[in-house]
């Protein structure tokens, strides 16, 4: 069978978009809506969020240790602000949480506990590094779990406008590699923003025809980026009015959700989203159980995420949350004893986060305990889970990409916690696709078949 790829499909395509009237195009020209395509959006807590703090045990002998290691920082189990319970387990959310709690009650939110690596790393930019390329411990990998993710991806429709976007001025080190993901900020914003707004029109042609003289992946990348301005700037004119009642908080955290919400409703064929949510390295006046700076950061990533669910949930006629997944994660976890600056420094183990229409809500994965002997070196919440497993299984139950070994090279051993519901490919953990070009960043030479 002929192979093809999608970069190459693309690169084909926006030749023949070139020759459309001027620059402007309509959407259904380029790509139908795709009705059935999954949504993966990964929210990165960059700094180290306190998990035990965002999900305090609540009872039991835990209770005790937590409270004498967090005499200032202990969220209450009763009382004025008390934790909120998870049902009949030990643990509670945060009160500052109480918008994920009603998604957790509803079954649309899994909490796995002790998630992290299989070694501490302490660093943040090691820490976030390891993580977003997919192989810890080691730096050089030239290209992002994502990345790898899109490359192998064999049920794509090619004709995709947009299947990646990195929310924000710089590209995610997750999708590190991906010459199809475009960087916005905003969508009102989203143009060239060289000399008067009137010569924009010229400059785009001149553009399309230097990118239509090659057919590098260079070319092919810029095309993609000119593309993408087109469809956005034609289908997005003034506020944004969110569905369902959706309420986002103000600044750029609740700005970049309805970015990517937005991105969703246009059906452009985006498939993976990535954005963050900094302020997370909590090493002093992290504030009381219940209140101060944590329970603010806390408040705003909860009613975020649940406007966010809100507004795909009611999209007029087409409910997107069916295929939705959100994946929440930060680099490391906080020592579990608070400091004298009544914060938390650098830890391990700690909370990571699934949302969406076909999540298996509840708590999964297992708590190693609090006691001094139960602690990684004595100082920090163990890690039980590894990361990737919970993300592996997105990848096939949702995803329907089995190809663990090219995404996560050196990853072995995986089986689904039950996080998230689909069928179980098999694991595709030999392969072999990227020997040549896999340390040098190189995806695009390689294809997939046609119709997968």
């Amino acid at each position: 069978m002929t192979e093809i790829t999608r970069r190459g499909f693309v690169a084909g395509c926006s030749a023949a978009i070139a020759a459309m009237a001027g620059s402007r195009f309509n959407t259904m020209a380029f790509a139908d809506p795709v009705e059935n395509q999954e949504i993966l959006v990964v929210l990165f807590l960059r700094g180290g969020m306190d998990g035990l703090n965002f999900m305090p045990p609540i009872g039991g002998a835990d209770r005790g240790h937590y409270e004498t290691a967090r005499p200032q920082l202990a969220v209450p189990a009763s009382g004025t602000g008390a934790a909120l319970p998870l049902g009949t387990d030990p643990f509670g959310l945060h009160p500052s949480a109480a918008p994920l709690h009603e998604l957790y009650q509803d079954g649309r939110l899994a909490l796995v506990h002790a998630v992290g690596q299989g070694e501490a790393n302490r660093s943040h930019f090691d820490a976030m590094q390891f993580i977003e390329l997919g192989t810890p411990g080691q730096k050089g990998t030239a290209t992002g779990w994502l990345a790898r993710y899109l490359a192998t991806a064999s049920n794509l429709p090619s004709e995709i406008i947009l299947p990646s976007l990195a929310v924000g001025n710089l590209q995610t080190t997750s999708l590190l590699g991906d010459y199809e993901t475009v960087n916005m900020s905003s969508a009102d914003q989203f143009n060239m923003n060289i000399g008067p707004w009137r010569w924009r029109p010229s400059q785009r042609q001149a553009l399309r025809h230097l990118y239509q003289a090659d057919t590098t992946w260079l070319h092919a990348s810029g095309l993609q980026a000119l593309n993408a301005m087109d469809v956005v700037e034609l289908n997005v004119g003034g506020d944004y009015v969110p569905s369902n009642g959706a309420v986002y908080p103000g600044g750029q955290f609740g700005d970049h959700l309805q970015l990517v919400a937005r991105m969703i409703k246009l059906d452009l064929g985006l498939t993976v989203a990535t954005l963050d949510l900094g302020g997370w390295d909590t090493h002093n006046q992290q504030g009381s159980g219940s209140g101060g700076y944590f329970a603010g950061l806390v408040q705003e990533l909860a009613e975020g995420l649940a406007a966010f669910y809100t507004d795909l949930d009611g999209a007029g006629d087409q409910s997107f949350t069916g295929r939705l997944t959100v994946v929440v994660q930060s680099e490391f976890g906080r020592r579990f004893v608070q400091n004298a600056d009544v914060g938390t420094d650098h830890g391990f183990g700690n909370v990571m986060m699934v949302l969406g229409g076909h999540v298996n809500g509840g708590l999964h994965g297992s708590f190693p305990g609090l006691a001094p002997g139960q602690l990684y070196e004595g100082i920090d919440l163990a890690v039980t889970t590894n990361y990737r497993r919970v993300l592996s299984e997105i990848l096939i139950r949702r995803m329907c990409n089995p190809n663990l070994g090219t995404i996560f090279p050196g990853y072995v051993g995986y089986t689904p916690l039950g996080v998230v519901q689909g069928p179980d490919l098999p694991p595709v953990v030999g392969d072999t696709i990227f020997t040549d070009d896999f340390e040098s960043g190189d995806l695009s030479a390689w294809s997939r078949s046609e119709g997968g």
